[in-house]
């Protein structure tokens, strides 16, 4: 015995035989957690769709909850939620569920949807140190206020450019009856007297819609919508602005403070008019700020908030526009200029500057139409068209960007951007 212990002969091979297990099974382990991790975001990316889903605004759950008289549990909508989810999970495999459970609360005038999981996922090389499972669980939480208090912040694009014709009709109307072939109803006022022989009243003899008319018709439309979706009388608040009204004197225009008295507001929205310029190529055409325009409407907002309560609105900036700014901006202007003058898509970094105080930005992008007759289009528009909806799209918050084209309504498209911000729930967990 005293000789056997003494012995080292072929312990490397001994030791190695002894380790294989261990290191196996340490292998085998984090790989099967690294796939019980993945199947726990699977099925959480499930249990979050299904408590979103249980308060979706059209579901039985919501107008479960409209009915009730007071606070407690919708039962319709724990139903939807385990629907969906089951729905969801069917085909499934690589783990067993045991358990799902979901509950939606009305409380204080919110609804709160939560989802609750637990499934045990089969292990493989675990199972060499005896693990032969492992359990992941998790849990949703949705929270849909029924009343969240908002501030509507609508920048209206009145320069020129909104004086094109507003369907492809108008356009075509507007170019055969001008000597320049002109598709722009250009508002000239000189010394405070309209100039009847502008192309600003031809329009109007010829019978032509301009996009700014349409945009004001809407603006006044969607007070009508705010209303009618408003629970109390101090839910939504709206507040209206251009970008001026004479070209003399571009800056950020009030026509609407914010406001309760929505039917106050209609009245005024729908006299929005095109920007006045006092002659053809004044300033170089360089009325259409964005840069300052954002800036100087971001300045009116004021904190941003939660929505929980009036004093506490979540604000929100409604921009409606053909995204083509046109300024004097001589140093930072993202494409090529000429003596200054900047027309370029909308620059996306104050956009981002409001985004990072807290607001929320709605854009509806009213489709810049191609002026292929128009030398000025084709030279200095034209190379960035393609870029016009992109950079649109990015300035917005997600999900909250509706491109309108002239043969759509812009009426229709504004009370749908509208009511997608108003009936949207939050995922809180």
């Amino acid at each position: 015995m005293r000789r056997f212990l003494k012995d080292r002969s072929g312990n490397f091979a001994i030791f190695t035989a002894l380790m294989l297990v261990p290191v196996f099974g340490a292998a085998g382990l984090a790989l099967d957690y690294s796939n019980a991790l993945s199947i726990k975001t699977e099925i959480q990316g499930v249990a979050d769709s299904a408590a979103l889903a249980a308060i979706a605004e059209s579901s039985a759950g919501v107008e479960q909850a409209y009915s009730m008289h007071g606070d407690g549990e919708v039962p319709l909508g724990a139903s939807e939620a385990l629907k969906f989810f089951k729905a969801q999970i069917e085909a499934d495999t690589g783990y067993e569920l045991d358990k799902v459970t979901a509950k939606v609360v009305k409380q204080n005038g919110r609804l709160f949807s939560v989802v609750d999981y637990r499934a045990t996922v089969p292990t493989t090389l675990s199972k060499v140190l005896g693990k032969q499972s492992i359990t992941v669980a998790g849990q949703a939480r949705v929270e849909y206020q029924t009343e969240v208090y908002r501030d509507f912040y609508l920048l209206l694009d009145n320069t020129p450019s909104m004086g094109v014709g507003a369907t492809p009709t108008d356009v075509s109307i507007m170019v055969a009856n001008t000597p320049d072939k002109c598709a722009f109803a250009c508002h000239i006022v000189k010394n405070g007297h309209e100039d009847k022989s502008s192309y600003y009243n031809l329009a109007k003899s010829l019978g032509v819609t301009t996009r700014i008319n349409v945009v004001a018709s809407a603006t006044a439309a969607l007070m009508d919508t705010a209303q009618d979706s408003r629970i109390s009388s101090n839910q939504y608040r709206m507040g209206v602005y251009t970008f001026g009204e004479r070209a003399e004197d571009t800056r950020l225009l009030e026509v609407v403070s914010p406001t309760t008295d929505l039917k106050s507001a209609k009245a005024k929205a729908a006299k929005i008019d095109l920007m006045s310029i006092p002659k053809q190529g004044y300033d170089n055409d360089q009325q259409t700020d964005f840069d300052r325009a954002l800036t100087q409407v971001g300045e009116k907002m004021g904190n941003a908030g939660s929505g929980l309560t009036a004093n506490d609105p979540e604000k929100i900036l409604f921009f409606v526009s053909d995204g083509v700014g046109d300024s004097y901006k001589p140093t930072d202007c993202t494409k090529k200029t000429t003596g200054g003058r900047c027309q370029e898509p909308i620059d996306i970094r104050h956009c981002q500057a409001l985004k990072d105080k807290g607001y929320k930005i709605a854009i509806l992008y009213t489709t810049y139409l191609p002026l292929p007759t128009n030398g000025w289009y084709n030279t200095w528009i034209k190379p960035f068209q393609d870029e016009i909806p992109r950079k649109m799209k990015a300035c917005a918050s997600p999900e909250l960007f509706f491109e309108v084209s002239p043969t759509e309504g812009i009426s229709e498209a504004m009370n749908q951007l509208f009511l997608k911000i108003v009936n949207t729930p939050r995922l809180t967990g």
